[in-house]
């Protein structure tokens, strides 16, 4: 029988029979990594196990403790739910199930929705599924024979993916199936149901097919799945203190902000706390980009269209709002760029004007469907800490280096200290040459390396008009949560026609950086409330301290100390209640309330406060004046410079 050279990922290699497969190439090296294979990768091609190798090839076994290797775990663990669901409810019609950051989801098409007392009933059939050992296997048919097996099945949404694959091309569609389950599938799979030691479902949500709201609703079965138990439980814990940390429901609790669906969604109405809390982070930006020599600008919410025409939103569909005034279309602003080259457009330039760092704090609308909103995550209107700086080639550099380092200094402040970059590179649909997007490319990336940061790539995921850095912050349960953003952008100072005077009295193309540090300042602000649970640090704390008389005749007093902290600027509340004492502790705990004063006769005749910190406890009593002194240092705003 022939032989065949197999190169490792270590580069050496090993001779074996042609025909051999991945699954006894993998038993060969050894018996600890045949246990924990789930796939291979041949010449760069995921596959099965299973799969014969014919040639000389490179092979990478993929174990399940490989980012890839639990994404086809978790895959195969959708698969046998699906299984379990079709079982218990044969009329239920199986659509998608991908695998997704933490777990796994499929959608079903069912006439009455699932309960949460139905995910027991499924995981248990699972267990049987899984008990079976029930091997995956792999067939590829013509699109005719797939169509036939789900018209029979009276699945149309599985019909409906078949025939956009035979539209893009496709002339063999691969089938997988394990015991009586057959599912249109890419693959690869475990080699069997058995393989799958740890899951749990989760929950139940409606979601419409392929996420357009003019489609059927559907219902949605979330679960997850992990090697070992140990990590399942860990990841549940997880969950449960996300739950916790949510900040839809530490926004209620807390009195932050209300969504009014019949006033229009994902729209956020700011309570006083919230409203407090947002204006204190826009204010620090504020102040942190005059430091850097931003220079602040406004702009309106309206603009002719025939801007976004020329900016190139209006060509690319983007989820905009238009309107109609006096016959001429107007576009509500979803960016803020086109805004900044107006202005900068509006008097002749010169290199020694150059950089021009244009800052604002711009609320912009986009049309986003109503199934993806979610809290301040995703919303239809939100204001970015948006900056455009417009630069010569020989500064670019310069001012990509200075908007990371602007963005690390604000994220630590922030108490976000651990991120993930990409470099997201020129898309399918682009504007532009190919050499715009070669430089831009490699002034983001000599950007990166200057800083020595770390970093992926993202092929084909920059936005039309140039590549860009994404930084994704990493909270305080490991999750990541959209960040700054950087923008090269050689194309839009040619589509306005942009340019400056040179050394030489000739006028030259700027670059544009398109850039947010804090991103939108409404998902900022869920992503803070998260990170932190709701326990502000002093300085960003909606109420900073709350006074507790413990009787009525107790209230002008805390009048008096409460208006002498409002002159340091701290922002102060007295509880009026006719509450007992331990209610209204109670009551702060709850709010979160860094600081309470306790305060009754004794306190009161001694010119003293006894103190409650939210970190400390009980601290005691002592004068209020040295409590005067160390709040007003603790509460100072930081500094990034």
């Amino acid at each position: 029988m022939a032989q065949i050279t197999i190169m490792l990922p270590d580069e050496s290699t090993m001779q074996v029979a042609a025909g051999t497969t991945a699954a006894e190439i993998a038993e060969e090296i050894g018996p600890g990594l045949a246990r924990d294979a789930v796939a291979a990768r041949i010449n760069g091609q995921t596959v099965d196990l299973s799969t014969p190798i014919d040639s000389d090839a490179k092979l990478t076994i993929l174990t399940v403790d490989s980012p890839e290797g639990l994404k086809i775990y978790r895959h195969s663990a959708a698969h046998v739910m699906a299984d379990a669901v079709v079982r218990l409810f044969p009329e239920a019609k199986p659509t998608i199930g991908p695998p997704i950051e933490d777990g796994f989801y499929y959608d079903f098409a069912v006439e009455e929705p699932f309960s949460e007392d139905d995910l027991a009933r499924i995981e248990a059939e699972m267990e049987k599924i899984i008990a079976a050992d029930l091997p995956f296997t792999r067939q590829e048919v013509s699109p005719a024979e797939a169509r036939t097996h789900f018209q029979q099945t009276d699945n149309p949404y599985k019909v409906e993916l078949i025939d956009e694959l035979v539209e893009d091309g496709e002339q063999n569609i691969s089938l997988y199936q394990h015991g009586d389950f057959i599912d249109l599938c890419r693959g690869p799979h475990l080699p069997a149901t058995g393989r799958i030691t740890a899951f749990k479902l989760l929950s139940v949500a409606g979601a419409y097919w392929r996420g357009d709201e003019s489609n059927p609703m559907l219902q949605r079965i979330y679960g997850t799945a992990y090697p070992d138990q140990k990590m399942l439980e860990e990841h549940l814990k997880r969950i449960v203190e996300a739950k916790e940390r949510d900040h839809r429901k530490l926004g209620r609790e807390l009195k932050l902000f209300s969504f009014f669906e019949e006033a229009g969604a994902g729209l956020v109405y700011y309570h006083p706390n919230g409203a407090m809390l947002r204006q204190l982070v826009t204010d620090f930006t504020i102040k942190e980009h005059l430091k850097r020599g931003y220079q602040l600008i406004r702009t309106p919410h309206l603009i002719k269209s025939t801007i976004w025409e020329t900016s190139g939103h209006a060509q690319q569909d983007y989820p905009m709002y238009y309107t109609d005034i006096e016959g001429q279309s107007y576009g509500i602003k979803p960016m803020n760029c086109p805004g900044h080259i107006l202005i900068y457009n509006s008097e002749t330039r010169s290199y020694r004007d150059l950089p021009i760092r244009y800052f604002e704090l711009g609320t912009v609308y986009r049309h986003e469907r109503s199934g993806v909103l979610h809290g301040l995550l995703r919303v239809r209107g939100f204001t970015q800490d948006d900056a455009h700086i417009f630069c010569t080639n020989e500064q670019l550099t310069d001012e990509i280096v200075g908007v990371i380092e602007f963005a690390q200094d604000m994220l630590s402040t922030f108490g976000f200290a651990d991120y993930e970059i990409l470099l997201a590179t020129k898309p399918d649909k682009a504007m532009g040459t190919d050499e715009m997007w070669e430089q831009s490319t490699r002034a983001l990336a000599g950007a990166l390396e200057r800083c020595g940061l770390p970093y992926h790539e993202a092929p084909k995921e920059g936005i039309f008009y140039g590549p860009k850095i994404d930084i994704a912050l990493k909270d305080a349960l490991g999750r990541l949560w959209d960040g700054p953003t950087i923008q090269c952008d050689f194309n839009m100072p040619e589509r306005f026609d942009i340019t400056y005077v040179g050394p030489d009295g000739q006028e030259h193309r700027p670059v544009m950086v398109h850039r947010v540090v804090l991103a939108g300042i409404e998902r900022f602000l869920g992503a803070l409330i998260e990170n932190c649970a709701g326990n502000f640090p002093l300085w960003l704390a909606p109420v900073q301290i709350r006074i507790l008389p413990i009787t009525d005749r107790n209230v002008p007093y805390a009048d008096e100390i409460a208006e002498q902290l409002r002159e340091e600027d701290l922002r102060v509340e007295v509880d009026r209640e006719s509450a007992t004492l331990q209610a209204k502790i109670r009551d702060a705990e709850l709010m979160k309330i860094p600081y309470m004063l306790v305060v009754g006769d004794r306190e009161e005749q001694s010119g003293q406060v006894a103190v409650r910190s939210r970190e400390e406890g009980d601290l005691g009593p002592q004068p209020f004046a040295q409590f005067r002194q160390v709040i007003r240092t603790e509460a100072e705003i930081p500094s990034t410079k």
